[in-house]
């Protein structure tokens, strides 16, 4: 799970001017935002789910409460799918490759 992991961990590449590395590293902090963001929605839903599994006079809202921890599960997935999609392509575009650094070498 390395691509889970926050923070810099990658070097970047000489030729990235400062401008260029600011930019970077301000997309790489929204992208964790974006995900925590995610997380928090999930965990809305799944309280939701619960509150509804616990209204016990009202049996139509068992069908509301499965579909929002259906949501929930759907909100987290997509959140860890793209975050890692982003990361993998900054990683792709922005920084030295590990190939091409064995290549130097």
């Amino acid at each position: 799970m390395k691509l889970l992991r926050f923070g810099r961990d990658f070097k970047p590449d000489e030729e990235v001017i400062l401008r260029d590395y600011l930019a970077i590293e301000r997309t790489r902090l929204a992208n964790e935002r974006t995900l925590l963001s995610y997380i928090r929605s999930s965990l809305y839903l799944l309280l939701g789910s619960i509150a509804f599994f616990q209204l016990k006079g009202f049996p139509n809202f068992k069908y509301l409460a499965i579909l929002s921890l259906i949501f929930s599960a759907v909100f987290f997935i997509i959140g860890v799918y793209r975050f890692t999609l982003l990361k993998k392509s900054l990683k792709r575009l922005y920084y030295i490759s590990e190939e091409k650094e064995n290549k130097n070498s």
